[in-house]
Order: structure tokens, then sequence, then C-alpha cells
């Protein structure tokens, strides 16, 4: 299939429009046929539990043009269950995994032609949605749930790239109370973390590291992503019940372990911050964003890596061995991609 006409190299993360979208509905006890739909726009109550009690999770994912022109999808089945996850946690009807699975590749196949070549650095990116459609106005889970994807091509999520970033710890917000929604994927969570990130893009930094809500000792959320960070031989990722669990953590831990790294995921203190040779940020958006600068708004003390201008030596191995299981280019031992025939 030709490719739309496109300057992919330059294209930012953001939406885009493209041909089609899947529907599944979700009304008296049962899932519906997958519908699919050229209208940018959905008919919604304007009881809806999505628009009154937050009933909705969204989910991230990519598929990639491998060097050898097959079309890859990267771990989707994770995607699906944290999905499910997330609806279990708001009260809403789970998504079967064949519908989430029919849906992936029919708005990929509907779609194809907006799949970003191989070399470019872009890929496609997959955005699954599951709101409460049903009305309700008192507080309670809606009856009737609607399930879409959306597709758009996609450059890189930070507009660097693989290149240091610098991020600030703030103390004045949190993203997540405790035992709140943190650990899933929804709106509110986002919602709740704007503030803080407008601000610091305003100030001239990428992105936002939160500290753990009770205590504001331990390192959270690195703004939409998880915060890893590299010391010596070990791989180190904080452990909260208010921090979502990263699709592409998961997976840089395996290789981590796969490269002969020590994986550790503990409560990490802000303290340590002094001591670790290397510092990141990543998710399915980000893939893996180096940080070369972290500034401490309460103390103004501030944490330097990368003094090179360049991501340390361990980030790079760990950010191409995973863009090559993504792109084909790597042997996928993990079985992580789903290819499009």
């Amino acid at each position: 299939m030709q490719n739309i006409d496109c300057d992919w190299k330059s294209l930012p993360f953001g939406y885009f429009k493209t041909d089609y979208n899947v529907r599944c509905y979700w009304k008296d006890g049962a899932w519906g046929k997958l519908e699919v739909s050229d209208s940018e726009y959905i008919n919604i109550h304007i009881a809806a539990t999505a628009l009154h009690y937050g009933q909705e999770a969204f989910e991230g994912l990519k598929a990639f043009r491998g060097k050898d022109g097959k079309i890859r999808v990267f771990r989707w089945e994770e995607n699906s269950k944290r999905m499910n996850h997330s609806a279990d946690a708001i009260m809403m009807q789970p998504v079967p995994k064949e519908i989430f699975k029919e849906a992936v590749i029919t708005v990929i196949k509907k779609n194809e032609k907006y799949i970003p070549p191989f070399g470019t650095g872009a890929s496609l990116y997959l955005r699954p949605l599951l709101i409460g459609s049903g009305p309700q106005v008192g507080v309670k889970p809606a009856n009737e749930y609607m399930f879409m994807i959306f597709v758009c091509p996609v450059g890189p999520y930070f507009k660097e790239g693989f290149n240091p970033v610098k991020i600030q710890i703030v103390r004045d917000y949190d993203r997540a109370a405790p035992l709140g929604t943190g650990h899933v994927k929804v709106g509110g969570n986002y919602a709740a973390s704007l503030r803080a990130s407008v601000r610091a893009h305003d100030e001239g930094f990428a992105s936002v590291l939160f500290l753990d809500a009770k205590e504001k000792k331990y390192i959270d959320e690195c703004g939409p992503a998880n915060f890893f960070a590299i010391k010596g031989n070990k791989y180190i990722t904080p452990d909260s019940n208010s921090i979502l669990p990263s699709i592409t953590n998961m997976s840089l831990r395996e290789i981590a372990k796969d490269m002969g790294l020590k994986v550790e995921c503990r409560k990490v203190t802000v303290k340590e911050l002094d001591d670790f040779d290397e510092v990141g940020a990543c998710g399915t958006a980000a893939v893996i964003s180096p940080v070369n600068k972290i500034l401490d708004r309460n103390s103004d003390k501030i944490f330097e890596y990368c003094k090179d201008g360049k991501a340390g030596p361990v980030s790079t191995k760990l950010f191409q061995r995973l863009q090559g299981i993504q792109l084909g280019e790597v042997e996928d031992k993990f079985e992580w991609n789903l290819i499009i025939e």
C-alpha cells in the first residue's frame, strides 16, 4: 500500500487525522460486534458517567514498519490486561481480549498507509479508549460502555527525542493518592498532573518528577512516564502502589536482566539521585528519554548526568535493544511482537 505524502521525520507527538477508527459497544449485558467508522466524533449522552464521574480509561501502544517491510505491534496483550485492570478499578465493563485484538488488527489494516516508513524514527500510535457511555445522575457505574481505538502517526513524545532532557522535582502538587488510582491508566491522574507539567514547560523543563504524596521522600512518576536509574550494574526503578506499571519499563527490566544487569524494583529516595550514574524516563510514548539535569524546585539543588551531552552507555544499549526488537532488527526472543499480515 502506498504511504501518504508526509515529512515523517518531523512529525510531532500529536493528533493526526487518519481515515478510520473502530468502535464496540456493551449494552444489555453483552458486547456487540466491532464497527468501523470514518468519523472523528462520537455521540454521547449528556449524563454519561465518563463526563460526570470519570469512568474513563485509555491505553497507548505502537505499530512499527520494520526493515523487512513487516508491520509489528509491540506487546498488545499487556495493554489489553492493563486496560481491564483499569476498568476493574473504576467499575467499568472489561473488554474481552479477543475484541481488543480484533480492534488492533482492524484499525491498523484500515490505516496502513499512515504507518511511517522504516528509518524515519516515527511510528503508528494506537489509542484504545473505554468510557462509561450510559447515563447516571447518581454516583454509580454506567450500564453501557463504549470501547474504541483511533490511530495517529507520531514522532517522539519529547521534542529532544533520544537526547538528554531536564526535569524538575515538584512537592507542591501530587499526581495521585497512595490508595487512589495512580496504579491504573485513567484520565483523572493526567488531569491532576497538568498544572505541574505546564508550569515545568513554561520554566524550560521537559517534564516533572512527582514524589510520594504521603512523605515526599520517595520518587514516584516522572510526569507521564516511569522513572529508572542506572547505578553500576543495577537497573533501579521505583515500586509504589501509586505508580502506573509501564509496559516499556516492564520490557526494559527484562532486557536489562538479559544484558546481565541486576534489576531492583523498590522504594527510591530523592537522596539517591546523588549516587546514580544515569537517569531516565520511560514509557510507550517516550520509549526512553535520558535525563541530564534534575532541579529540585524547593532547594534549587541540581543533580546532573550525561555531562557530555549524550545519553549514558547503558541507557543507549537498552534503547537500541528495545527499538531493535520493535523494528525487527534484533531477535524477538521474548516473543513480544504481533506481526500483522
